[in-house]
């Protein structure tokens, strides 16, 4: 594309203003609405960049309606009345691609009935297709922890254009975990760590410098999801996880330390890399006044020479914490936390028809 580059976000915004809204007021005056970009995108997260106009990017938001009485007949009217393309922009989109996930492009047309890409829909229905949740009924721990963080950031992000319907009301339901819950990710986050820390020097002690590198990047991937969790950030998928990790308050120091270890060729070079960013995340977790002071230096695995911080005990002391019996209930086993802790597979943590046997695994 050539037309100059406006961020996804501000030009749904202005979509609307300029153009939606009008419309509206002319063929539905009075009707009350709801209007946002939320959800899928890069644009809504604030990460888009030119490249992103390839694909499921554009002229786009959604509509909210009080009932679904008017949604065919305000979908119709759009269709038949909005301008074939806004700010050099097409409104119009092809259809959803099989082949790719069911993206869809922009595509100019010149004649016909525009098939847009503004969502006419209730917000319960929107929340209930999004999220596979009720938001007429409380959320439970299970609830919460089968649901991606990607889709929770995206839910909370994005921006609000007009509101009668009282959309931001429900969408700060979601607006981070419940404190129990959020005890539970912290302690899992460090069980993580603790899993695994002694074992990257002990894979590089034995000649493997591959596995000691594997898991070396393994733990600095845990170390940052437990940042965004100290931080009470919804953590991104993979594309844009250390984007928005550069976002975080504690990002200027771990920067340095996280990338060393992740370059670094020999396992006493990563280790001196994970030690200032163990130091760094026990000190981040003593600020937060959820347990006892915890040590803040490193330490040896038992006698071995393999300098550790998870070992101290941060995971035992935030479970211990934790008041809510359902979310009690879930430490009798060892904890797993929630789907971003235990899985990285895009099918397992991007598609909803997973989400009922997930949530067994809390029952």
């Amino acid at each position: 594309m050539t037309n100059d580059f406006i961020p996804g976000l501000k030009l749904s915004e202005l979509f609307y203003a300029e153009v939606v809204r009008p419309l509206l007021d002319s063929h539905f005056p009075n009707l009350h609405h709801s209007a946002a970009l939320i959800g899928n995108g890069s644009e809504v997260l604030g990460f888009d960049t030119p490249m992103s106009r390839d694909h499921d990017w554009g002229a786009r938001l959604q509509l909210f309606l009080a009932n679904t009485t008017q949604t065919q007949a305000v979908n119709d009217m759009l269709a038949h009345n909005l301008p074939y393309e806004f700010r050099g922009y097409p409104t119009n989109f092809g259809p959803p691609d099989p082949n790719d996930n069911g993206t869809r492009i922009a595509e100019a047309i010149d004649e016909g009935p525009i098939n847009h890409r503004i969502q006419v829909t209730t917000i319960a229905g929107y929340f209930q297709e999004y999220l596979d949740i009720d938001i007429a009924q409380p959320m439970q721990p299970a609830d919460w922890l089968s649901l991606s963080e990607q889709r929770l950031r995206t839910i909370t992000a994005g921006d609000i254009f007009h509101d009668d319907l009282n959309l931001e009301q429900v969408r700060q339901q979601f607006a981070y975990y419940p404190h129990d819950v959020w005890l539970y990710l912290l302690a899992c986050g460090w069980a993580r760590i603790g899993q695994e820390e002694h074992l990257m020097g002990r894979s590089g002690f034995v000649g493997d410098e591959i596995g000691s590198a594997l898991i070396g990047s393994r733990l600095v991937r845990d170390v940052m999801r437990l940042c965004f969790l100290m931080e009470r950030t919804y953590a991104p998928y993979p594309k844009w996880f250390g984007t928005a990790f550069k976002q975080l308050a504690c990002a200027a120091e771990l920067e340095e330390p996280l990338m060393g270890a992740l370059t670094a060729v020999t396992w006493q070079e990563r280790e001196q890399h994970l030690i200032p960013a163990y130091e760094t995340i026990a000190r981040m977790h003593n600020s937060l006044n959820l347990t006892k002071p915890m040590p803040e230096k490193v330490t040896s695995f038992h006698e071995r020479p393999f300098q550790v911080i998870a070992f101290h005990g941060f995971s035992e002391a935030l479970l211990a914490q934790i008041q809510d019996p359902a979310v009690k209930k879930l430490t009798e086993r060892n904890p797993i936390g929630s789907l971003d802790q235990f899985s990285d597979n895009t099918d397992l943590t991007s598609y909803l028809s997973w989400r009922p046997l997930i949530q067994q695994l809390y029952e």
